[in-house]
């Protein structure tokens, strides 16, 4: 007897009866999520060079204080909008954003002021699309669900980062940075579609079936306050030794960040090779 496709795919990634469907959705909205985040870093990365190599560290405190001010104010939004509408404020707000650079870029293109910006801007886009798309999935799929799926649905951030990169090395030339933007939110959209799937199959076979495990209603806003995380971050030692992790990783790769910045810069000067390089780069690792 040959097993139907399906079936094996469901038995492969470890899915129960109803469940494929879903599984292959949220590893469809993280690989467009990545392909299009990944897209966008080499021309990040380029625009860095263009805004001055020595200026990368201005850059970087730039992103940081953006941070400051975007998280808390994100947090805020997420405490007052219900979870089911949230998503499609971030993602409508950072697809409009996208939108918006193609067309500056389109008759700006030399602008090294709105390179800047775009390279502080794609750090917070970055940021808050990803950890959106964590909360929406914990929404979706109730703890069992979640143990089975998550790490088939995390696989799509993996081939989401090998595809985007190789795009922008090969589509640069021909779209140039206005079209990969153009690109970029077309996939944001597309995910933003794939959201509304995912809560109708929630409510029909997620965590909000009959008989699940109880979760939050996605339709109520999340509790707290913009400084809840902060406050559990401070109050667990086990936060904390990741916060550090962090911290000490983030130190050292910034030190490799910098010199490849620098010889990217000297030794490929035309802005779409750099592109293409960077996206080589990443690709590769």
């Amino acid at each position: 007897m040959v097993v139907p496709f399906a079936a094996r795919t469901a038995a492969l990634i470890n899915a129960r009866p109803g469940e494929l469907r879903a599984a292959l959705a949220g590893f469809g909205l993280f690989f467009c999520l990545f392909t299009g985040y990944f897209m966008l870093r080499p021309i990040r990365e380029s625009m860095g060079i263009q805004g001055g190599v020595d200026n990368l560290q201005w850059l970087f405190t730039a992103t940081f204080f953006a941070m400051l001010l975007a998280v808390p104010l994100f947090a805020w939004l997420n405490s007052k909008v219900p979870r089911i509408h949230y998503i499609d404020w971030v993602y409508g707000f950072f697809c409009l954003n996208l939108l918006l650079f193609a067309g500056l870029f389109f008759v700006l293109r030399d602008s090294i002021w709105l390179a800047r910006v775009f390279y502080v801007w794609i750090s917070v886009y970055n940021l808050f699309v990803v950890s959106v798309a964590w909360s929406l999935m914990a929404d979706v799929f109730d703890a069992p669900q979640a143990r089975r799926l998550f790490a088939f649905i995390a696989a799509g951030a993996s081939v989401g980062g090998l595809v985007g990169p190789a795009l922008s090395a090969l589509l640069v030339d021909l779209l140039g940075q206005f079209g990969l933007m153009l690109l970029a939110a077309l996939l944001l959209a597309a995910a933003v579609a794939i959201k509304h799937f995912l809560m109708a199959w929630r409510d029909e076979l997620g965590a909000g079936r009959p008989g699940a495990e109880h979760a939050e209603s996605p339709r109520r806003p999340v509790a707290g306050n913009p400084f809840s995380g902060l406050t559990r971050v401070l109050g667990s030692s086990y936060l904390l030794g990741i916060a550090a992790f962090v911290l000490l990783l983030t130190t050292a790769s910034t030190f490799l960040y910098f010199e490849q910045a620098r010889l990217v810069a000297e030794l490929f000067p035309d802005r779409a090779e750099q592109v293409r390089v960077f996206g080589a780069i990443d690709f590769v690792v």
